[in-house]
Parts: structure tokens; sequence; C-alpha cells
């Protein structure tokens, strides 16, 4: 990648990955807010990365565990491009409420309380469409809804959030999606 400005100062021109698309270059902090050129920050998610649906849940909790919704957010973005159509709506709430996560923690409450309804809306949306959607891939949609009405209250009341992992979700309630018994890998297990 070649960066806006190298370190000597001297403009270089927009920040490209391999393939030639925009990409900033930046390091990010653990929130995905972009450091100064040098800065030590924490390492960025790879992208475009196929994952099984269950792989994406389990590495988008450690990521939300450790205070980095944001790079959850990407690892549930991957999921919505590359995954089924009909599992978009899914994939894209998840990414939603992620971001909201991101914004509260980040001082945006507004944004923040506005994206956790919105990720809220769409997942809730997607397991009512059809029957036995309610815990796909052992994700815990019921708590998921009520978790993000109540931290948009929260964050709408109270502000900024100080802690972005302690108010992370627990996307698999009970840990419904660890079995890798018939069914496991399809919507419905």
């Amino acid at each position: 990648m070649t960066g806006a400005l190298g370190p000597d100062g001297a403009g270089r021109g927009r920040d490209r990955d391999a393939e030639g698309r925009a990409r900033n270059a930046r390091p990010r902090d653990g929130l995905g807010r972009p450091l100064p050129y040098g800065s030590d920050g924490v390492e960025r998610q790879p992208e475009g990365v196929l994952r099984a649906p269950r792989e994406t849940v389990a590495e988008a909790q450690a990521l939300l565990d450790a205070g980095r919704p944001f790079h959850a957010h990407e690892v549930f973005e991957d999921a919505w491009k590359s995954g089924p159509d009909e599992e978009r709506g899914l994939w894209k709430g998840l990414a939603q409420l992620a971001v909201g996560l991101t914004h509260s923690a980040r001082g945006n409450t507004t944004g923040g309380a506005r994206l956790l309804r919105r990720g809220a809306g769409a997942v809730s949306a997607w397991t009512e469409e059809k029957p036995g959607r309610d815990r796909p891939y052992g994700i815990g949609v019921p708590e998921l809804v009520e978790w993000a009405g109540e931290l948009a209250a929260r964050v709408e009341r109270d502000g900024q959030l100080a802690d972005a992992a302690a108010c992370a979700p627990t996307l698999c309630p009970g840990d419904e999606g660890a079995s890798a018994g018939p069914g496991a890998g399809g919507v419905d297990g």
C-alpha cells in the first residue's frame, strides 16, 4: 500500500491495496479510529475472508469480548457480502449492532443508539421472515434485540460508553452454538 503521507511527510497520493482499491493504510485503534501514520495500532481484520457461519460468530464474539466491535463488524460484513442472499439480512443486522456499539463507545451517542435499534430491527425482521429462524447458528436473536434496546436507551440517557467490552453482547447465550451435532452448520442449527 502507498500512504497519503510518508514517514518524511512527503505526499504519496491516496492509500491503495494490492488490487488498486482505495484503502486507508493508517493504523487504527481498538474502536477502528484512524491513528497517525507510524503509530502503533491494533491489527486490522483481513477483508473478504470466507468463513463458515459458526466461525463468523465465534470470531466476532472474541472481538466483541476484547472491546473491538468495529473489527467484529468487519467479520460480520464479510459474511454479509459473501454468504447466501437469503442470509444477508441477518449478517447486515449483526454488523449494524457492532457498529452501533462502536459509535456508542466512540462518543457518537445519537448514531450509536440509532444503529443499535436499526440492527435489532434487521435481525428481528430476518428471523420473522420464515419459521424456525429464532436461533440461527445458535445466535440468541431475542436476547440480542433486548440487549440492543436496553443499550440504546442507556447510551441516550448516560452518554458515551466507557468500555465496549463490558457492554458487548453474548451472541450465543448458553453456548447453544457450540454443538457440532446434526444441523450445526445450518441456519436452524
